[in-house]
């Protein structure tokens, strides 16, 4: 909505050395004081603020500031409505003779001190900046970029990268914008490629929201008093308690919530006098349902429809076939009406003209109507907190819920602002609560180069400049935003793959494989020892069982035991006790001064040859079990210690088995092959597992290093390799000589469309030249614009003339898809017959009320292929290379399908009177 409350002419604000209390009869927030201040320095801004807080005044700022300099402004929108909005408002704000109006097919008044138009002829202005024409930005001193945070849209938003890269920075820039994450980022961004810019940042309402929900049971508060939380008293619902699982029981599909019915929802705003609305439907079928499902409800009063009768009555005898007639007539009468995408564009001017005075009360609409249209409301209702996509059904983002939430509150009119949040099948207050607590999403960039781009920058300036000119996107400053994480990241995994390389790094793979099978021989031999012994041990323990019967109290022997921790334990026989065989169990103590009772198979060694000790008398301990110890006391110390004192002259710590010759001769080739193994370099790794899970390590890090080099190197760079790419396809198709544009390069490079090039071709090749007006149109429609919907009809086949023209296409069709499928190159070429019927029809003068009752589609849609085909029809007369008979038939078809509603009464009124002639891709005055 309009700041400026008065009018006040360029000649006053000149008079009045723009005083800001003769501008604005009213007091300035802070945010837009700042931003006058720093427009007054020379700086540019980025203003980020709600929507509905008063962003338009700094723009109007500007507009009074540039006219007191006797310099222009250039007012730039990215929806076509907006910018007609924007010129009706200038129109009465700053008079007729000082706004014009640049479109892609309309040139009013261009030479006015406010020119409106949309960013992307701001775009293809930049592109030809300087010629034989002149420079049209001379006399310009500021560019307001109005709904800035448009860069986020992915079909458009390269557009406003490239306005901002290539606008001079002689010119100051003022980027209105709704509230975003990154306001800073784009600022220091801006700032970067631009020239000096200053972040206006605000996140005051003047008029505050009281965000209500409303389930089958009325209209409830949905924060708490601070606005940080649900409201205590907000229930979440539950199914009925009978309906709940019961134990034991498979429990049926639960019951969902009620979803408020359409006329409860209005009747409880209106008892509330919380009227006008604007109720958002995800759906246009679900708009015009909604109108009929609020029956004969009436909302206005009688003098109040007697104004509406009044301007419809007016509207119908200019626009007899621009009515929207059934239910949505007689229901605008009551003060309600639907407005979207298929609504013929005069009809929801209509409709936004009657909303802005009051006289209609609801407006159901679709997410589109908050995409900048001045249509502030008293109350918006959202209508389900989810929305269909290309990509499957999904939650709103913050910023979509908070773009449609801010239409909410009229500045001047409301104390507070209303948003209501319906209960729906699957969703309720807790998903509302989290959306009107959540943030607005970050600004991205969608910045992506194009033909129109190659061929634009190569003309006028060389590789490295083109270069720098492209890697000034707001997409590669965020890149290098990130990259800084990643860099600090890959210098973490370098320093870890270099302290693991210091350590092995020295050693070969053939070391460690020469390693392994040296580790795998020594396995093998010790496995033969343990045979060996296991052989010579059976032997040997018959022979000593046999002896130790005859052997003296005394002797001296070695065993070994599991209570002993099977270590060879130098002991000496004290008793020999009964056992249950015929062998006896033999009381020992051994030279640790245990006491240990065990059996003969137990003696690994027998030494006879020693003298046998002296036997002490004292008692026995109390031993009764084979292989059964205990601690001894100071009585036997001496002679445990003597046992010891032996053990190591005579080694009994070695049993009896392991000096047999083999297993001596096996032990020798153990040990040797040992001390081989330890002095490999690959010894200190230990087993293989160690190994193999460090070299794996260092391979996974030296992978995930090249990944991400890679993937930081493409970031930085891949808007730079699609164009190297397309230059290539272009050098292929004859465009380039080198780098130097030809006939056929300066005919694409003056187009502007999805696919530039595929349209140049088309045009040059001569398959075009023979159709008459009527068949170009609808050829041009086809190869310019695609519906992504597949199941609309229409009555009207194409004519063999075109379908003869598109095939003699095919060819050059399917080189140039071959060519960008070599390349990666995702750009669409578009080959759509599904309404060339339809274009044709019109070019040849079909009414509009019997085109619409021949096809599916909306109004609005067929109005929005028209106008596209009207863009591109515009430009080929300019085209270089193209013949003069194809320049006529061209003019002659926009002559036949720019009619209203094609083109709106109004424009082609003025159009009428407009001497001058522009070129549609660039607006030069030609």
């Amino acid at each position: 909505m309009s700041s400026v409350i008065r009018l006040t002419t360029s000649e006053n604000a000149v008079k009045n050395n723009l005083s800001l209390k003769e501008l604005f009869q009213f007091t300035l927030d802070d945010f837009q004081i700042d931003a006058i201040n720093a427009l007054n320095q020379g700086h540019s801004i980025v203003v980020s603020a709600p929507t509905g807080s008063g962003k338009t005044l700094i723009g109007e700022y500007a507009i009074y500031r540039a006219i007191e300099h006797g310099q222009k402004v250039f007012y730039t929108t990215p929806l076509k409505a907006l910018s007609n909005q924007k010129l009706r408002d200038f129109k009465e704000q700053f008079g007729s003779e000082n706004v014009g109006l640049l479109t892609g097919d309309l040139s009013l008044n261009r030479d006015a001190s406010i020119l409106v138009m949309t960013t992307e002829i701001f775009r293809n202005m930049l592109y030809a900046e300087v010629d034989e024409y002149g420079d049209p930005l001379s006399d310009v001193e500021t560019v307001v970029l109005d709904e800035c945070h448009y860069m986020n849209d992915s079909t458009r938003g390269t557009v406003w990268e490239e306005s901002i890269i290539h606008c001079p920075s002689s010119v100051q820039l003022v980027a209105l914008s709704a509230t975003v994450a990154n306001a800073s980022q784009l600022t220091d961004w801006i700032q970067q490629v631009h020239g000096p810019t200053d972040l206006i940042f605000s996140d005051f309402r003047p008029v505050p929201l009281d965000f209500r929900f409303c389930s089958a049971k009325g209209l409830h508060p949905l924060l708490n008093d601070l606005g940080t939380g649900l409201h205590p008293n907000c229930k979440f619902w539950r199914p009925p308690r009978k309906n709940r699982r019961s134990k034991g029981r498979p429990s049926k599909q639960p019951p969902r919530p009620d979803t408020p019915d359409i006329n409860f929802v209005i009747k409880n705003l209106a008892e509330r006098e919380m009227l006008p609305s604007i109720y958002f439907i995800f759906s246009r079928r679900g708009c015009d349902r909604a109108v009929k499902d609020l029956g004969l409800i009436n909302l206005v009063s009688s003098s109040e429809k007697e104004l509406i009768q009044n301007r419809l009555n007016s509207y119908i005898s200019q626009n007899p076939e621009g009515v929207r007639g059934g239910i949505h007539l007689d229901a605008l009468l009551r003060g309600v009406a639907s407005h979207h995408a298929g609504v013929l564009p005069a009809w929801k001017e209509l409709i936004e003209e009657l909303f802005q005075k009051g006289l209609v009360k609801i407006v159901f609409a679709t997410e589109t109507l908050a995409a900048g249209i001045n249509m502030p409301a008293r109350t918006t209702v959202i209508s389900s907190l989810s929305k269909r996509t290309d990509n499957g059904h999904r939650q709103l983002t913050g910023s979509e819920f908070l773009q449609m939430a801010g239409r909410a509150g009229r500045r001047g009119l409301d104390s507070q602002g209303y948003v209501v949040t319906l209960q729906t099948r699957f969703e309720g207050a807790r998903e509302a609560g989290q959306l009107a607590t959540s943030f607005a999403d970050p600004l991205v960039s969608q910045f992506s180069p194009s033909y129109g781009m190659v061929l634009n920058l190569l003309q006028h300036y060389d590789l490295d400049k083109s270069r720098e000119l492209v890697q000034r996107s707001f997409g590669r400053y965020l890149a290098i935003l990130e990259m800084r994480d990643d860099e600090k990241y890959l210098d973490k995994l370098r320093k870890q793959l270099d302290q693991l390389e210091m350590i092995s790094g020295d050693i070969p793979w053939n070391d460690f494989e020469e390693y392994e099978k040296s580790k795998g021989r020594l396995r093998e031999e010790k496995r033969l020892l343990r045979i060996l012994k296991q052989q010579a041990a059976e032997t040997l323990a018959h022979e000593l069982t046999l002896a130790l019967q005859f052997s003296s109290i005394g002797t001296l022997l070695s065993i070994k035991s599991p209570s002993l921790k099977s270590r060879i334990t130098p002991a000496v026989i004290v008793n020999k006790l009964q056992g249950s065989g015929k062998f006896p169990l033999l009381l020992c103590l051994t030279d640790e001064n245990m006491w240990a009772l065990i059996s003969c198979q137990s003696v690994v060694a027998l030494h006879a040859e020693l003298s046998c000790l002296k036997i002490g008398e004292w008692t026995d301990p109390l031993l009764t079990r084979s292989n059964q110890i205990s601690h001894s006391d100071e009585k036997t110390i001496e002679l445990a210690s003597s046992i010891a004192h032996i053990a190591k002259g005579y080694d009994m710590y070695t049993p009896q088995y392991d000096l047999v010759g083999e297993v001596l001769l096996q032990a020798e080739l153990v040990n040797e092959l040992e001390q081989s193994l330890e002095k490999m370099p690959a010894h200190k790794w230990g087993d293989r597992k160690k190994l193999k899970k460090h070299r794996r390590r260092m391979s996974e890090l030296k992978n995930e290093i090249v990944d991400r080099e890679e993937l930081i190197r493409h970031r930085e760079n891949r808007h730079w390799e699609t164009f190297l790419d397309l230059l290539a396809i272009l050098q292929h198709f004859g465009c380039l000589d080198q780098l130097d544009l030809t006939e056929i390069g300066r005919t694409v490079a003056c187009l502007r469309g999805d696919n530039e090039l595929w349209i140049g071709l088309a045009l040059m090749s001569g398959h075009l030249d023979e159709l008459d007006s009527s068949s170009l149109a609808g050829v041009m429609q086809s190869i310019s614009t695609e519906l992504k919907r597949r199941d609309i009809w229409n009555e009207f086949p194409p004519s063999s003339q075109s379908v003869d023209a598109l095939n003699d296409l095919v060819g050059i069709r399917r080189a140039l898809m071959k060519a960008q499928g070599r390349d990666g190159i995702d750009i669409p070429i578009h080959w759509d017959l599904q309404v060339t019927g339809l274009i044709e029809q019109w070019a040849c003068g079909i009414s509009w009320t019997n085109l619409i009752a021949n096809t599916s589609l909306d109004e609005g849609d067929v109005v929005r292929i028209m106008r596209r085909t009207v863009d591109v029809l515009a430009q080929i007369p300019y085209c270089e290379a193209v013949s003069e008979q194809l320049r006529r038939n061209a003019r002659s078809a926009l002559k036949a399908i720019n009619r209203f509603p094609v083109c709106e009464l109004s424009d082609f009124i003025q159009g009428n009177h407009e001497k001058k002639k522009s070129h549609p891709a660039t607006q030069r005055i030609v």
